[in-house]
């Protein structure tokens, strides 16, 4: 007898190969993937023994999920039996875990006590570690020996980096006739991120070998109608789509990043959002497809 979560799979499957997405520059392949990756941040109502309800999520949607991750360390309110459960169900999904912003916290007790979080992390069924290279406030080669270290225990590493502008760079709203007198406007007190030192560092965690560049632009993708969606542009071109993952904390975000980049873009979304992501995606492909082949469920999901 066929369970829900395989007919769900087994109608996307089919739904892809029927629209001809079977190579390797297929727009929506099947996982895992490489790129379109959508990782999940996970609901925190999963404690036991409501962890239940992640369990109905992924069995929704889990052939549209390729990452889950324990936002914010709450893994470290867990006991280890849970996390581990919650870590063995998001296999059985195919889907990789990844720690949160949480590893800072560890190096205030020595360089030690990163490693055994890390240890620690890969027995409790951990795939990948997060590094938030803001937080860390680490030297740049301090920060690529934890990238090797993290290598090095088998485990994925994906290190963080925060895009911050000075708000007063952005216009004021409303229209004004040409030439008009635009008032000065206070510097506010944020940092100011220099871009292409940004995308210098991240460029050498990749050569240390990180696997996935994660981005947090919420800032910037607030104001993307405005004059700052030239960063996330030159991010792009700097490190591609593949190896790069952009933080969408609303709706509003993805759909911003995947009409601009298609498909492939990599994202992390909230748990409730996952569901519209696969729908912008299947639009956008659906864009460059005969009508005669719209009757797929994979599109009326």
């Amino acid at each position: 007898m066929t369970t829900m979560r395989g007919w769900r799979e087994e109608v996307v499957a089919l739904s892809l190969r029927g629209n001809g997405y079977g190579d390797e520059e297929e727009d929506r392949p099947e996982k895992p993937r490489r790129y379109g990756v959508t990782e999940m941040r996970s609901p925190f109502y999963s404690f036991r023994p409501a962890h239940h309800a992640l369990q109905e999520i992924l069995d929704s949607l889990g052939p549209f999920v390729d990452g889950l991750k324990f936002s914010g360390g709450c893994h470290s309110l867990m006991g280890k039996e849970l996390v581990r459960e919650i870590t063995d169900l998001a296999h059985k999904h195919d889907i990789y875990v990844s720690t949160g912003d949480w590893a800072e916290h560890l190096l205030r007790q020595g360089p030690s006590s990163f490693k055994q979080y890390v240890e620690e992390c890969k027995a409790l069924g951990f795939d990948t570690i997060e590094l938030n290279a803001g937080s860390l406030k680490l030297p740049e080669e301090a920060l690529l020996r934890l990238v090797h270290l993290i290598k090095n225990s088998g485990l994925r590493a994906k290190p963080l980096f925060s895009v911050k502008f000075d708000s007063s760079d952005i216009p004021a709203s409303g229209d004004r006739a040409f030439g008009a007198y635009v008032p000065p406007v206070k510097q506010s007190s944020e940092r100011v991120e220099d871009v292409d030192l940004l995308i210098r560092r991240a460029e050498r965690c990749l050569e240390a070998g990180a696997d996935m560049i994660m981005i947090d632009a919420d800032d910037v993708c607030q104001r993307a109608d405005s004059l700052r969606a030239d960063i996330i542009a030159k991010i792009v071109g700097r490190l591609g789509l593949q190896k790069t993952m952009f933080e969408a904390s609303n709706a509003n975000t993805s759909e911003w990043f995947v009409k601009r980049y298609g498909p492939k873009v990599n994202l992390f979304v909230d748990h409730s959002d996952v569901m519209n992501l696969e729908r912008l995606r299947g639009f956008n492909i659906r864009r460059s497809i005969p009508s005669s082949r719209l009757a797929s469920p994979f599109f009326l999901m």
